[in-house]
């Protein structure tokens, strides 16, 4: 489960966001946010300030938070408050394909 998370945050480029929720179901599993926060704990050297709480907002408490937000604002990532604006950031996952082809 872990490396297919990490795979998917590693597809998140610079200036964009997602949330846990996303995410988990980027990575095929829906519902399992909680093990994206895990799998982010887990590995070093993911871009873990591109992963949010929904809404856009930032979970982490204290210094943690303070430095995810400096992190997005270097990469040029909008807050309305303390909030990023989903509306301009958030990466959209590409669908996956199952391999049928369409016929003309």
């Amino acid at each position: 489960m872990f490396p297919k998370i990490h795979s998917i945050i590693l597809k998140i480029p610079r200036g964009k966001v997602a949330t846990y929720g996303q995410v988990a179901a980027a990575a095929g599993f829906p519902g399992a946010a909680r093990q994206v926060v895990w799998a982010l704990r887990s590995v070093r050297g993911l871009p873990w300030h591109r992963v949010l709480g929904a809404g856009g907002k930032i979970r982490l408490p204290g210094e943690s938070g303070f430095e995810q937000k400096m992190r997005l604002q270097n990469e040029g990532v909008a807050f309305v408050g303390e909030r990023v604006r989903m509306d301009l950031h958030q990466h959209q996952f590409g669908k996956k394909r199952t391999g049928k082809m369409k016929r003309k």
